[in-house]
């Protein structure tokens, strides 16, 4: 994989602007929520939730054989920007010890729900497995 950054343009944080991955087995994975393997959430604060939606798109990733640095693109959807705000440093924490400093590219979008209640973030991802 290689991350993509224009000359001239200021590295983003937490994240790549762009990705090209090599040939590979392309997998995509559909929004994970934070509940667990039964469909039961265990919290409804966002940083567990978080914690559980990221595992989640790692254990589906998983079953094509591809590990996190496989991820080229997550995409957020969540319904609570106060509290996503609030909880960043925690969050990031929570990416490197399940991401490590691979960063693909993403994007973040605010939603007023989400189907599973009383999900407040949701995880989708395409990942190249070579």
């Amino acid at each position: 994989m290689e991350v993509l950054l224009p000359p001239g343009w200021a590295p983003p944080i937490g994240y790549s602007n762009g990705i090209a991955a090599k040939p590979g087995r392309v997998v995509f994975i559909a929004g994970q929520v934070g509940w667990d393997a039964q469909q039961r959430f265990q919290s409804e604060d966002i940083v567990p939730q978080f914690e559980q939606a990221l595992r989640n798109v790692l254990d589906v990733l998983a079953q094509a054989g591809g590990r996190p640095e496989h991820v080229c693109r997550i995409t957020a959807f969540c319904c609570d920007k106060p509290a996503y705000l609030a909880a960043r440093p925690q969050l990031g924490k929570i990416w490197k010890r399940l991401m490590g400093t691979h960063f693909p590219a993403m994007s973040m979008i605010f939603v007023s729900d989400l189907l599973d209640n009383p999900g407040k973030i949701e995880l989708e991802a395409t990942a190249v497995v070579p």
